[in-house]
Order: structure tokens, then sequence, then C-alpha cells
């Protein structure tokens, strides 16, 4: 499944990617949920004649997790084994699917996801560690990378050996995760709520809560454009605040107020380094009224 959202300079190399992607595994459909794109992306996934595309129209731009849900909605989960959700942004390396699906046969494991690298080959630091005030501290007064590096203080895991070995992980980016039909059944939709980010790790958590284990596999190799929440400082605001929501939501009062904190000092002190991105996410999360409650278009 992909999602899409006016994604066509990108989408058609996704779906050229599919063929090699998928060999050794069975593709039923690509289903391609637009959230009410206004260029080409469906277009393009109508004319791609090689693959059973069964494009969903969302009918407004709802989020990555309200276009999840409306393509499993077109789907019978009963005839399928999984499904493969993935940004449109995405290019499956040659056999990665079937790879991604021989991990998924472990038992008790209900996610899969690939060693994501960029169009150039570099590695993504995909994976994540449950979030905690401590790794928010952290994170805010050393950054993340450097926070990562010192043991478990990090959310983000950017030990290079890790990514070189199979095994469980607390949560790991959403770009493409390959969910198995049971775990879906079990563990319900995605949480619509959250409209971009955190939607991922809400429901990874969540899946983790049923007893299903989300299991990292490097020898599938997925190639991610991404970044644009770097750069972006409505996209970065609404990363901010999902974080702390989802904290809110899993945790009680007291930790939820010192995880708040934390967040907030850091984007303070980068919005005083003169960081847009930063500046955007100190607004939001000072000022509630100037959050972003739907998304453009």
């Amino acid at each position: 499944m992909i999602v899409t959202y006016n994604s066509a300079p990108v989408l058609r190399g996704c779906l050229a990617s599919l063929p090699e992607g998928a060999e050794g595994a069975r593709l039923v459909a690509v289903v391609v949920a637009d959230n009410a794109s206004k260029d080409d992306s469906l277009r393009l996934a109508e004319q791609a004649a090689d693959l059973p595309v069964r494009p969903v129209q969302v009918g407004r731009n709802a989020g990555y997790a309200a276009a999840i849900n409306a393509g499993i909605a077109a789907l019978d989960l009963r005839e399928l084994d999984a499904i493969l959700v993935m940004n449109p942004d995405c290019r499956l390396r040659p056999g990665s699917l079937a790879v991604l699906s021989k991990a998924l046969d472990r038992s008790g494991t209900g996610i899969v996801v690939p060693r994501l690298v960029s169009t150039e080959g570099m590695l993504h630091h995909s994976l994540r560690r449950v979030p905690a005030v401590r790794r928010a501290l952290a994170e805010a007064l050393i950054g993340g990378h450097l926070a990562g590096r010192i043991g478990t203080l990090g959310e983000m895991i950017v030990d290079p050996g890790r990514y070189e070995r199979p095994g469980p992980a607390d949560w790991a980016t959403g770009a493409a995760m390959l969910i198995s039909a049971a775990a879906l059944t079990e563990v319900g939709p995605w949480d619509e709520s959250f409209l971009l980010y955190s939607e991922e790790t809400e429901y990874a958590l969540r899946a983790a809560d049923e007893g299903w284990t989300l299991w990292y596999e490097p020898a599938a190799v997925v190639e991610h454009i991404g970044g644009e929440a770097k750069t972006s400082p409505m996209l970065a605001a609404l990363l901010t605040v999902n974080r702390v929501r989802l904290f809110r939501r899993r945790r009680g009062r007291i930790a939820t107020a010192g995880f708040y904190l934390a967040v907030l000092l850091g984007e303070a002190m980068r919005a005083a380094a003169g960081r847009r991105t930063a500046r955007a996410s100190l607004v939001a999360l000072l000022r509630p009224s100037r959050r972003l409650r739907t998304l453009p278009g």
C-alpha cells in the first residue's frame, strides 16, 4: 500500500521498483491510497499496467493514518498474509519484499521494517527506543545523534553495528513496514488523530501492548528520500507536538510534564540559535491555538 498526496514526482519511481522488489513474493494488490492529490498521482498509478493497482480515493488530505485505514478497508485481510505500508518516495531493492515476508514468519512478529538508505546508499537511522523523559532531556541538551551514541540514553539508535544485524526494536520510522494481517486485525485501525508523525510510533507501541514484536531486517533494503520535517516549519511543529501528545496518552501527568518541559527546552535552545523549524515548534508547544488541526488541501 502506497499513501500519496501530490506525489507524482516520486511515485513513478516507487511503482517502477515494485516488480523486482516483489520478486519471490506474491503481490496480490498495489493499493494507492490518495489524499485528494491535485496532481497526476492517481493517473500515474492507474497507468502502471504491469501491476495490480487498486486506487483508493480518501476524498481529502486526511493524513497518513487515515489513508492507511482507507486502503485496508478496500482489502479483505482474510485473503492476505500481510500488507506493506510504504511512502511514495521509497524504492524497493530487488527481492526485499520476500525477505521481509520471511522475517514475518518469526513467532510473535507482527511488524517487520527494512534497512532504510538514501538514494546514494547512506544509512538512515530509522530505529528508535521507547520515548522517555530522560531521553527527551538528553536530546534537548546535546542533540539526538550525540545522545544516541551514549548507551541507551537517546531515543534514536545511531550505533552502525545495530543496523547490521536483525533483531527487535521498540519502534521504527514508518516509511516502509510490513504488517501481518493477524496483527492488523488484532491491533485495529491506525490512529487518525495524529495526521502525520507519531502515528507509526503509536501503532508500534500499541502492537507491542498486544504482544506483537517489531522486527528489523537489514537484508531487506529500501531507498527513502524523505526529510521534509527538517525543512518545513509547519511539519516540524506537527512532529514536535505529536511527540508530546503521544507521550501524554501513554504516561501520567507528572511524567508528561517532564517530557513536555524537556522538549520545550530543546526547541527553545534551537530557536534561539536561529532555526526556523524550532521557532515554529516552540510556538506550537506554547500556544495550542496555533497547532495544526487539519492538513492543507
